[in-house]
């Protein structure tokens, strides 16, 4: 208790630091800014760089010295190109505040200054320019030849390395370009974490540490936003530590043991000393290296610039709730009144959800932080409905499988946290309700750390299938004058019909005079009412409102809105963890380009072997499921799918990935390891070399885009078997799971965990194999 009230001392310390700047509002203006500059990504490398950085120095400082400060001609607005070096230049403050007093006897700062953003007084400073350079026109001509010695004579400027300057901070928007980053409370949670990492830098000066503070993003992000006010960030940041607080983002390397890693853990630990809580915030960790760009030609593209909503008269045809998403990290922190009979190093937790949820569909396995001695959070994406369910474990046995005891389980309603939304995280001691069998004097608690952040739209998961004797489905053949019907059924997350679409051949004079058979797309709804979607013809697709064209291997939707379909898992769904898949034929993206996303903007993804489709947009809802219909057809027939009609794969060899020497078949084939590498990762030229695995059917495992790795079923569900090695191995007969009695030799105890970085963790499969039991 005496410890937790010297944190709540320092932490009300840290918020009594004074900031001259609402650095709320300048984070939304610095985000609303970035976002401009990454749709003008010449200006992050190559001759537009060059030039901006000659404008900067030259042109955009001098006419800031010279006007700055006059009050005349109302405020001056920064070109876009010279604010982009601008920003970067203040992002090093110390090198700033040296470079203008060198050259300009005091600190340039922008209290004056309007970002290229907002077009108020744009003339006026236009005008002024225009006197100063008559030569240079205000915006950024590429084409114009520059020679430097019309101005350095007049003009002195600085050596910093402006152009490596850019090209560090070029990557900051996408850490920071989600939407929640702009919502007003996790920016107001920032900037009160922004003034407890002030104050650690304090502490660690007043006890002479030379430890370097590294910043988590939300809080990065506010100390961007208060460097770009540098005359309020030197007279706050010398208020607060006595001296002029360097920004140090020359280190971008985050390998484990590295100066940067360091430099993170020792932040984190003196944080978590200092405050009593915990320094990682849920959607303000490293969100790893930006997706690749897209291979196409992108000035040979027509950027529709109109912002209007796509009006499609048939969207009401289809009825789908549109739910919200959160992002939530979770640890397990401390265990209070645990009997002395459990060994604290046996313990570990279990997180799931109580309700079905659409994002978050399995269990997940943590260390106590107390007893384990390192730290385990674990991330994922939810619904912020229903109940987290918390259960702490013991293995009590030391061979395998050994005996899993449930010692007591909590229930931590999602709803109570986010409904008001006041604050962003919690850390709280939970009262476990007792497992059975478990007494003790006591009741067992859990001190649990959860971080979430503000809720925003979920994508549409839908899945589309061959049409079966469902029971109680409301869809039917549509009758009349057509042959060779083909039908999909479209379902929801949870298995819902929503939609059945089927194509059919029109036949009519006019189209056996053309030459070429006319065809119709047409979906019924869960009412029973039949709707003309589309109309295709040498796969050309009109309704009153898209026009579906293929060129060069890619699908283009054109309307009021432009959507390139690229064969493949591209931008934030490119796989990252594991090398690329054999067969990503069967993967598309769909990609919407315009002004605001001129370099392309995911808007769904399609897996046409599976059915599986994710819509990010509520407009391309209808129009995405027309095109999966249609993809789906033209990928079987060009080959984007292995399959054959008949269903018969060429690939389907039984292969042995578990087993003993004998190498006995666990029953999965070729085509069930593909459906499972983006987990296991396993490819095809890697499955010889595994002698051993978890034996698990395909059906039992589900794979997590958060944290790619093996993932837990439910615990009923689980038919586990034990990788063995020796003369027999699992039978070679077995066709769709792994025996779970090996015949032959001795059965290996500590089998390993297959991991999608490619690492291996025995614990964790000691812990999964004796949770099977």
């Amino acid at each position: 208790v005496k410890m937790e009230n010297q944190q709540n001392v320092e932490w009300a310390k840290a918020q009594k630091i004074i900031i001259s700047e609402d650095l709320v509002a300048a984070a939304k203006q610095q985000l609303k800014f970035l976002a401009v500059v990454d749709r003008n990504r010449h200006l992050y490398s190559g001759p537009a760089l060059d030039q901006a950085i000659y404008r900067y120095k030259y042109c955009w400082l001098p006419l800031l010295a010279k006007h700055g400060d006059s009050q005349v001609s109302g405020p001056l607005v920064v070109p876009l190109d010279c604010e982009w070096v601008w920003h970067c230049h203040r992002l090093n403050p110390v090198r700033y505040q040296n470079d203008c007093k060198q050259f300009y006897g005091r600190i340039l700062d922008n209290k004056n200054v309007l970002s290229s953003v907002d077009e108020t007084f744009h003339n006026e400073t236009v005008a002024i320019w225009d006197k100063m350079f008559p030569s240079e026109p205000y915006e950024l001509n590429v084409s114009i030849q520059r020679v430097a010695k019309d101005t350095i004579g007049a003009f002195g400027t600085t050596d910093y390395d402006l152009v490596w300057a850019v090209q560090r901070q070029s990557s900051f928007f996408y850490q920071v370009s989600r939407p929640y980053m702009s919502d007003d409370l996790f920016l107001e949670e920032a900037v009160a974490r922004y003034k407890g990492f002030l104050h650690l830098v304090r502490k660690n000066g007043e006890r002479s540490i030379r430890h370097s503070c590294v910043p988590t993003y939300d809080i990065d992000l506010i100390w961007h936003s208060h460097q770009l006010h540098p005359v309020s960030y030197a007279k706050d940041v010398e208020a607060v530590t006595g001296k002029m607080l360097e920004h140090d983002d020359t280190d971008s390397d985050r390998t484990k043991g590295k100066k940067l890693d360091m430099g993170f853990s020792g932040t984190k630990n003196h944080w978590e000393e200092t405050f009593g809580s915990r320094y990682w915030k849920a959607g303000a960790m490293h969100r790893g290296s930006p997706p690749s760009p897209l291979k196409t030609n992108l000035s040979q593209l027509d950027i529709v610039s109109n912002k209007g909503v796509s009006s499609n008269e048939l969207q009401g045809t289809i009825q789908l709730h549109k739910k919200m998403m959160v992002e939530v990290m979770v640890e397990i922190v401390e265990v209070r009144n645990l009997l002395d009979m459990y060994d604290e190093g046996s313990l570990f937790g279990i997180i799931s959800k109580k309700q079905p949820d659409m994002l978050f569909k399995t269990k997940r396995i943590t260390s106590i932080l107390s007893k384990a001695g390192e730290r385990n959070v674990i991330i994922f994406q939810c619904e912020p409905t229903g109940d987290l369910f918390v259960e702490l474990m013991s293995n009590s046995g030391s061979t395998l499988p050994s005996p899993i005891n449930t010692l007591g389980t909590a229930s931590i309603s999602l709803k109570d946290l986010v409904n008001p939304l006041s604050q962003l995280s919690v850390e709280n001691w939970f009262e476990l309700m007792p497992g059975c069998g478990v007494v003790g004097a006591m009741p067992i608690h859990l001190r649990i750390a959860i971080s979430f952040t503000p809720p925003v739209p979920a994508p549409y998961e839908l899945h589309m299938v061959q049409p079966g004797p469902f029971s109680g489905s409301c869809f039917l053949p549509v009758r009349g004058r057509f042959q060779h019907t083909k039908s999909k059924v479209f379902a929801d997350e949870a298995g819902n019909e929503i939609i059945s679409v089927q194509m059919r051949d029109m036949i009519n004079m006019e189209a056996k005079n053309n030459g070429f058979t006319k065809k119709e797309v047409i979906g019924i709804n869960t009412f029973g009412e039949t709707h003309m979607l589309a109309l295709v013809a040498h796969w050309s697709l009109m309704n009153s409102n898209w026009l579906l064209i293929e060129k060069d291997n890619v699908f283009e939707l054109r309307g009021n809105r432009k959507v390139c379909i690229f064969p493949g898992a591209k931008l934030e769904y490119e796989t990252k963890t594991c090398e690329k898949l054999k067969h990503e034929q069967n993967f598309m993206t769909a990609v919407e380009f315009s002004a605001e996303y001129p370099y392309g903007k995911a808007v769904a993804f399609l897996n046409l072997k599976s059915g599986f489709i994710k819509i990010n947009e509520e407009w391309l809802v209808l129009p995405g499921i027309v095109l999966a219909f249609l993809l789906s057809d033209t990928s079987r027939k060009e080959g984007y799918n292995d399959s054959s009609s008949n269903g018969e794969n060429k690939n389907d060899a039984m292969l042995a990935i578990c087993g003993g020497n004998g190498w006995g078949g666990c029953g999965i084939t070729m085509d069930q390891v593909e459906k499972v590498n983006s987990c296991l990762c396993i490819t095809m030229d890697q499955v010889e070399k595994v002698k051993s695995c978890l034996c698990i059917t395909m059906d039992q495992l589900e794979v997590s885009a958060e944290a790619p790795g093996l993932i837990i079923p439910e615990k009923d569900d689980i038919n586990w078997g034990v990788a063995c090695h020796g003369g027999g191995g699992c039978s070679s007969s077995c066709t769709g799971a792994c025996s779970g009695n090996c015949n032959g030799g001795g059965c290996k105890n500590d089998a390993d965990a297959i991991f999608a970085d490619g690492t291996q963790s025995d614990a964790l499969a000691y812990k999964t194999q004796a949770l099977a039991a």
